[in-house]
């Protein structure tokens, strides 16, 4: 059990850290995205503040940076189901923060936890 407790405080402050992390936006065109390349969490905003997307990197070669220029891309469900379609929305109204965590457990509990706390209709309770 003391395993379990310390691993539950792990990601307690790793959610800490995500939603303190700095709050950048989406890139205008032609404006690169500035995004780490480790795998991790992050968070997108709509254009009022509000968590609209909890997401993390299980296998992108190119981390974090990678499937938020996928979103942008609409190479994502998020982008087809959220945004019809349209990842240039994103550009210049949206906005994210985003953690490298480089514990591949620890990043699945990390975004569990997020979406539970910050975007709970994407489990259908919102």
């Amino acid at each position: 059990m003391k395993s379990l407790a310390f691993e539950q405080r792990a990601v307690k402050k790793l959610l800490s850290d995500l939603v303190r992390s700095r709050l950048q936006r989406f890139p205008r065109s032609g404006e690169k995205l500035q995004a780490p390349s480790g795998r991790g969490v992050y968070l997108i905003y709509d254009g009022r503040g509000r968590v609209v997307h909890v997401g993390r990197t299980p296998k992108a070669r190119g981390g974090i940076a990678q499937r938020l220029r996928d979103h942008m891309a609409a190479a994502s469900s998020f982008t087809l189901q959220y945004l019809k379609g349209k990842g240039s929305k994103l550009r210049g109204n949206y906005s994210y923060r985003c953690l490298v965590v480089e514990n591949r457990r620890h990043r699945a509990l990390l975004e569990a936890y997020a979406t539970g706390c910050l975007c709970p209709a994407h489990i259908g309770l919102g």
